[in-house]
């Protein structure tokens, strides 16, 4: 990945579906400082304890006929409402100024969940989206691997 310029006081948001790290850069673009601002965690819950209903059955207008539907995978719901959440949070943080652009960082799959939700300012804000795994990572591997001083 090549190096990623992170201006003085920008965000890094770092998440994938169940928790998300948002990162304010305190230093400057030469040598970014990476400090927690936040960190959001979704509880995680076992299948049966998020829905509970067996899957329904469908019944044909004409005829004897039954067929099922399809059952709702309830860990993708989940994570979809907790990016949902996370970006109407980075709307208002927006909205009030706390800051003016940011960089998202989540793996592929998290980021075509976020996208679609993204307000008309906030992609305005969006400055780069890196497609990569970082939530688990401490802060200063997580500056490292964006700085290119990381090693792949």
């Amino acid at each position: 990945m090549p190096a990623l310029l992170i201006h003085e006081g920008e965000w890094v948001v770092v998440c994938d579906g169940a928790k998300a790290l948002v990162l304010q850069n305190t230093g400057d673009a030469k040598f970014p400082n990476l400090k927690k601002v936040e960190v959001f965690e979704q509880e995680s819950l076992a299948t049966h304890e998020i829905g509970s209903d067996a899957p329904g059955r469908s019944y044909s207008s004409v005829g004897h006929g039954r067929s099922a539907v399809a059952q709702t995978d309830w860990h993708d719901q989940a994570e979809r409402d907790f990016l949902a959440k996370l970006v109407k949070h980075l709307d208002a943080a927006l909205t009030a100024g706390k800051t003016k652009s940011l960089i998202m960082v989540a793996p592929p799959r998290a980021l075509g969940m976020i996208r679609p939700t993204y307000s008309q300012a906030l992609r305005a804000a969006v400055r780069a989206e890196v497609d990569k795994d970082l939530i688990k990572l401490p802060v200063y591997e997580i500056e490292k691997h964006l700085t290119g001083a990381a090693k792949p």
